[in-house]
């Protein structure tokens, strides 16, 4: 039950921390390229990298793995949005806008992850 709490609270921040990302986002840039969800992604990405790269195989940090990766990153990320969005580009017939945000996305998030795993291999 306490792991389940753990997920959940990283969860609802990670959630709360997202949506004020996308209105600060929408504050200052407004285009057809979903640059508030490119944004989520990527941080969370390299995020996900850095704690995964800190945490490595540590047994005794499950609890703070449960709720930073599996809770926070989990709630922070936007992937589902990802692919909502990919479709209503598709559907408005915005190809180019379609295949840059999905290979930007998928490229710089592994980029990011690497990235996060290079900066903590110190740890």
């Amino acid at each position: 039950m306490k792991q389940l709490l753990l997920v959940g609270l990283g969860g609802g921040i990670g959630s709360m921390l997202r949506y004020l990302t996308s209105l600060a986002t929408a504050k200052y840039y407004q285009d057809t390229f979903p640059l508030a969800t490119f944004l989520i992604n990527m941080l969370g990405c390299l995020l996900i990298g850095l704690l995964i790269g800190y945490f490595g195989q540590q047994q005794e940090n499950q609890e703070l793995r449960l709720l930073l990766i599996t809770g926070f990153c989990g709630g922070y990320t936007t992937f589902s949005t990802f692919a909502a969005e990919n479709i209503v580009l598709y559907q408005n017939h915005q190809y180019y806008t379609l295949a840059a945000y999905t290979l930007l996305s998928v490229l710089v998030g592994f980029l990011a992850v690497g990235l996060g795993l290079i900066l903590t291999k110190g740890f």
